[in-house]
């Protein structure tokens, strides 16, 4: 599947902007910082670090002349199933970041406790996708960093 066949259906096509693509990389690396504060609860590192996925995966999105359509249902989903087509991510850490969309949403709408495993896997895949992320706009799409 293409980005291209997703139109209309759950992305929605946007002119790639680099000062919007420079928000979104600050604000992933703000939420990678506040992940990573011990005085946070394990449930707030958490939703740093996957707020910080998020944003990485919008912004890949974005590099690619795409968005979301938020106001459709599942647009997390879309965000990091498009990666392997967004940035070349690989399939074995887009499941990795699948569970991690799962397991955020065991613990907003059913109050699930989140494990330190967790909040340890979900920092690890932020700051492994900001890298991907980071390198893929090198290579590829420069004019936008």
């Amino acid at each position: 599947m293409t980005l291209k066949n997703l139109l209309g259906i759950s992305l929605d096509a946007v002119q790639p902007d680099k000062a919007q693509i420079a928000k979104l990389l600050a604000a992933a690396q703000r939420n990678i910082a506040d992940a990573q504060l011990p005085g946070l609860s394990t449930e707030n590192r958490f939703d740093a670090a996957y707020k910080a996925i998020m944003q990485l995966a919008m912004a890949a999105l974005h590099a690619n002349g795409y968005r979301t359509l938020t106001s459709k249902p599942g647009h997390h989903q879309t965000a990091i199933q498009t990666l392997p087509s967004s940035i070349g991510l690989e399939n074995a850490k887009v499941i990795v970041l699948d569970a991690l969309r799962k397991q955020r949403n065991l613990a907003d709408y059913s109050g699930d406790l989140v494990p330190e495993a967790a909040a340890v896997e979900a920092l690890q895949s932020a700051r492994d996708l900001q890298d991907h992320v980071r390198a893929w706009l090198q290579g590829h799409r420069s004019d936008l960093l």
